[in-house]
């Protein structure tokens, strides 16, 4: 199977593209969709928009794992964070693509075995799990393997 997980942001949207067999990971891409701070807030929406919809095209995944906001002290913060993630969310949806979503605990469960995880532990399981040179930059789309990670072992279990 094969996934795009993404970590949800305005200035920064990770992304990886793993693909999952008999458990076995391949990482097919990995990067980060980047937002220019002085461009108006509506074309950085169309921006994270167009680039995902493109990865959709490029990579044809059969899912899509997206990080669950949650509660930021910064509400603006939080507020634009939930638009963006609306349109990772229309983007999948428009090309019929399954949305599956996963709390910030979940994702470190399922990598790290402890659900309370700091990033750094994170980045080298995705070193370690995808047999990466290095750990994924920016922390994003480390973070955005492993949601993709996540989804392929939640979907595992509830095969079986």
């Amino acid at each position: 199977m094969k996934i795009l997980g993404i970590d949800p942001g305005y200035a920064i949207v990770g992304y990886g593209v793993i693909e999952y067999n008999q458990n076995h990971f391949k990482t097919i891409d990995y990067g980060a969709i980047l937002t220019d701070k002085d461009t108006p807030f509506p074309q950085r929406l169309k921006q994270i928009y167009d680039k995902t919809t493109q990865l959709i095209n490029i990579h044809k995944p059969e899912y899509l794992s997206i990080e669950e906001l949650f509660f930021n002290t910064n509400v603006k913060t939080a507020i634009a964070v939930g638009h963006a993630r609306g349109v990772l969310l229309l983007a999948a949806e428009q090309a019929g693509i399954p949305i599956y979503e996963y709390t910030p605990l979940q994702i470190k469960q399922a990598v790290t075995g402890y659900g309370r995880a700091d990033k750094h532990q994170v980045q080298q399981m995705m070193k370690t799990l995808l047999g990466l040179p290095s750990v994924p930059k920016p922390d994003d789309t480390a973070d955005a393997l492993a949601v993709a990670i996540c989804h392929a072992h939640s979907f595992r279990q509830n095969i079986y």
